[in-house]
């Protein structure tokens, strides 16, 4: 390849990244027009083993954001920041399971090292660095995809992932402090969706 049709495209890449601003994934299928597969290719790990990218997974990168006021630096996105950008690529529904989705509410302080998800998307899995990943389940449960808040939904997952006969007092105070942010329309649209016992629970 010649060097400097590599280094326009490169540079056309690059533009185009800056102006989506850091905090944002890219994803390799999207710079098809830029140049070649190989050229564009080429352009992202160069871009890459210079620091101004992550790779992330297989054709997904990165423009990180940097923290220079508490000195962080580089920060790092969540598995959960990476199923969504994929999930609004692919303008997919995503629902992450149990675990997951208590770590999220703050109910428990594991981190699973991978994070599973219902999606009515494409089943995948994908390598998130060292020992990480995520996995697309597809699923075709229309109540599960007819929640219109997807808190609201979090809440519930969580809540039938502990259990009806294991939830706290200080669980349930944590997941109502929660449901505050949603809204009276979805709420009243969602509560209809969940188990009669969870309902009960959120209703009281």
């Amino acid at each position: 390849m010649n060097k400097s049709v590599g280094d326009s495209t490169q540079q056309a890449i690059k533009k185009r990244i800056i102006a989506k601003g850091r905090g944002q994934f890219v994803f390799l299928q999207d710079f098809s027009t830029i140049g070649t597969r190989n050229a564009t290719k080429k352009a992202f790990q160069r871009l890459a083993n210079d620091g101004f990218i992550m790779r992330i997974a297989n054709g997904i990168y990165y423009y990180p954001r940097i923290d220079k006021e508490l000195g962080f630096g580089v920060l790092q996105p969540s598995l959960s920041d990476v199923a969504n950008a994929i999930a609004k690529r692919d303008k997919a529904v995503i629902i992450p399971t149990g675990p997951y989705a208590l770590n999220m509410l703050g109910l428990s302080m594991q981190v699973p090292a991978n994070a599973v998800y219902l999606t009515n998307g494409s089943p995948r899995r994908i390598h998130v660095g060292h020992g990480k990943g995520i996995l697309f389940i597809h699923t075709s449960d229309n109540k599960m995809l007819a929640f219109r808040s997807q808190l609201m939904l979090l809440i519930v997952i969580a809540m039938r992932e502990i259990g009806e006969k294991n939830i706290t007092e200080e669980e349930i105070k944590t997941i109502k402090q929660h449901l505050q942010n949603v809204t009276h329309g979805d709420f009243e649209h969602d509560i209809r969706l969940a188990p009669v016992w969870v309902r009960n629970i959120l209703l009281t």
